[in-house]
């Protein structure tokens, strides 16, 4: 090497939500793990870091040994350097610090057990920084961590500057810090081998310290084979290959571990972060009106020129943000957190792995968000999250039981709720007058019924042009990045965008089409009861837990006439696939779940669910007519704008002649 050379610090992230499918699994490991491995094994000058969140690593080591055998092999020969993380990718900064440190400490351990390798280095989940994370990544052995170069940007620093580590310093602990390249990462992979070895060959030069300089990538590894294109790309066209010859021929270009720079070096100074994320997620936290405004005001300063010398005055928002912009995933948080206390406080004896397990996948980020992968919009991912919450608070409630009935503002949004459970059925009754339950959990099931998205606008749909078809962005020189794609999973239409109005709860009811207002009458262990005045009638509503069936019932008096309606929406895991079915008298089959049906007379109805394993019946005391229909949402990934079926929404509407009327849901198993 020469004097004028530059120290690659290349990383890898891998990463597969908690509850992801598995085929979804395979599929990335052929398309991307598998082959990325297997071209890197082949050049072990070519030094790299690599990350595996905890869930994915365990599904390779089980189903792929091999391949496993390969990475440790390289992790021996000491090409690759292990980083760590919390084990489900939790994003640190939102969970307790308790956890914080049981997560990376658990991961930390696997790494050693698993590769025969503690790190020093971590991972954090979506460049979320926070300064409140370094005591706990401190406190479990970890010398640096690796954020974007933006986030230093932010704090003052030019892009000059970011070619080393800083330091930074929280509660007397100190942590290092690297900045990622942005340029980087839009480079790799999808600019051609050799324009990518020349830039970074041409960064020694434009250094503005006499040092050694580093060249600092880390980034998603499922960009090397998931994103549309890049398996062709990088594999079959070669790309990655190409790349590593070029760096691995260069004079100017040494591929180093991060552990060995940071050995050997020394740091460019002390800095304080501001709590931020990469760029894009800044814009995906804020709400559509805002980030509509944000987006004009990002296209006004390219426009004019001055963007890229200014960006860090045009900040956005920050991950938090997604608890204040979609209620579904603050009451996930809130619930999460209310467990994790729970968990804290009981005598260590009894704390077990099980349920420390359940804790931390409950904990995992990829459903709490969205952005430009479904996240938050993929109901499998929710189910999840919610299975880990149940599970937990059945084995919680095993060691320290709760009320049968309590009252709290579980996700400080100022309007109470009201717990009603039995230890089979928990009904979460939202006390906003509108008497709906906001969770019905099964536990035996481990499923949340109430688990589905309301519809409202997203930035994004102003990109939706109805008669648009794939638009891929890119020169013939390389290719499109996901972030510059336009593509149509479905085809979308105007009614497909409208938003609701209110959450999407069970047992929402109106009065010949106005909503009802319900004051909060009385409760006891296994029942609440709730009472509605209009000037005409009277209106008395009562859920009921008995055994394994949720009893709703309602009580008329006056002299109105008209119809009463109530609406619930019903998370069934199959969606619209083939696994769920609706079934009439216990025999008949009447369609599945993506299906619209409008039934006159109906005193019982079925729902079949193979993926839940699962049957919730419906049983009216008195005939109804049943109108049932997909509740579906719009959303972007990676592969394009999609609609995705969140519930079913059942329909109930009978005659105020009627005077009583009891309907009955019971769960069942098998």
């Amino acid at each position: 090497m020469t004097s004028q050379s530059i120290s690659l610090l290349f990383g890898v992230h891998a990463h597969q939500p908690v509850g992801n499918f598995a085929e979804v699994l395979v599929d990335a490991h052929l398309r991307c793990y598998k082959p990325f491995l297997q071209v890197l094994y082949r050049y072990p000058d070519f030094k790299f870091a690599l990350h595996f969140s905890g869930w994915l690593l365990d599904f390779l080591f089980e189903h792929y040994p091999d391949d496993m055998d390969l990475l440790r092999d390289m992790v021996i020969r000491g090409q690759v350097e292990l980083f760590g993380a919390g084990e489900t990718e939790p994003v640190l900064a939102v969970i307790p610090n308790r956890d914080r440190i049981g997560q990376i400490e658990t991961f930390s351990k696997k790494l050693e057990k698993r590769l025969g390798r503690r790190p020093q280095g971590a991972w954090l989940t979506e460049r979320v920084w926070e300064s409140t994370v370094v005591p706990a990544l401190v406190d479990c052995g970890i010398r640096y961590a690796i954020v974007d170069d933006y986030h230093f940007i932010c704090a003052g620093k030019t892009k000059a500057e970011l070619n080393g580590f800083f330091t930074t310093e929280e509660d007397a602990r100190t942590l290092d810090l690297f900045p990622i390249s942005e340029m980087l990462r839009y480079k790799l992979p999808f600019s051609p081998a050799h324009e990518a070895v020349t830039y970074i060959e041409s960064l020694v030069e434009n250094s503005a310290i006499n040092k050694s300089v580093a060249a600092i990538y880390f980034d998603d590894i499922e960009k090397f084979g998931i994103w549309p294109e890049t398996y062709q790309w990088v594999y079959e066209k070669g790309w990655l290959e190409q790349f590593i010859q070029g760096v691995l021929a260069s004079s100017k270009i040494l591929p180093r571990h991060y552990r060995d720079y940071h050995a050997s070096e020394k740091t460019c100074g002390v800095i304080y972060l501001p709590t931020t994320s990469y760029i894009e997620m800044n814009e995906w936290t804020l709400p559509a009106e805002t980030a509509n405004a944000y987006a004009d005001l990002v296209y006004q300063a390219k426009s004019a020129g001055w963007y890229e010398h200014n960006k860090s005055f045009l900040r956005g928002g920050i991950w938090k943000n997604f608890f204040s912009r979609y209620p579904e995933s603050n009451w996930m948080h809130k619930r999460m957190l209310c467990l994790s206390a729970r968990f804290a406080a009981l005598p260590e004896m009894q704390r077990s792995d099980v349920m420390r397990q359940k804790l931390y996948a409950s904990q995992a980020n990829d459903a709490y968000w969205h952005g430009l992968f479904g996240g938050l919009y993929l109901p499998h991912l929710r189910r999840a999250i919610y299975n880990n919450i149940i599970e937990l608070e059945a084995l919680l409630d095993a060691c320290a039981p709760r009320p049968a009935f309590f009252i709290e503002d579980t996700d400080l949004d100022g309007v109470e709720e009201a717990y009603l459970h039995n230890g089979i059925l928990q009904a979460v009754v939202k006390l906003d007058g509108g008497a709906s339950i906001c969770e019905f959990d099964a536990y035996l099931l481990k499923h949340n019924f109430g688990d589905t998205l309301h519809r409202q606008i997203e930035h994004y749909y102003c990109g939706i042009r109805l008669d648009a078809h794939d638009i891929p962005r890119h020169s013939d020189a390389g290719i499109a990045s996901a972030h510059d794609r336009t593509n149509f999973k479905h085809h979308i239409t105007p009614s497909d965008l409208e938003v609701d109005n209110h959450a999407q709860n069970l047992f929402l009811d109106s009065l010949n089409g106005i909503s009802l207002i319900y004051q909060l009458e009385s409760h006891d262990d296994c029942r609440i009861r709730f009472q509605s005045n209009t000037d005409q009638c009277q209106i008395v509503k009562e859920f009921e837990l008995a055994g394994n069936r949720l009893l709703a019932s309602y009580s008329l008096s006056g002299n109105l006439m008209g119809y009463l309606e109530t609406e619930l929406n019903l998370a069934m895991p199959s969606c619209d696939g083939p696994g769920g079915c609706y079934i009439k008298g216990g025999t008949t089959v009447l369609g599945g779940f993506g299906q619209f049906l409008d039934l006159a007379d109906v005193t019982d109805i079925s729902l079949e669910d193979s993926a839940l394993q699962g049957t919730l019946t419906l049983d009216a005391s008195v005939p109804v007519r049943l109108c049932a229909r997909p509740h579906f949402t719009v959303s972007q990934s990676e592969g394009g704008y999609e609609k995705i079926m969140q519930a079913v929404k059942l329909k109930l509407i009978w005659p105020t002649a009627a005077r009583q009327l009891i309907i009955a849901l019971e769960v069942k198993k098998g």
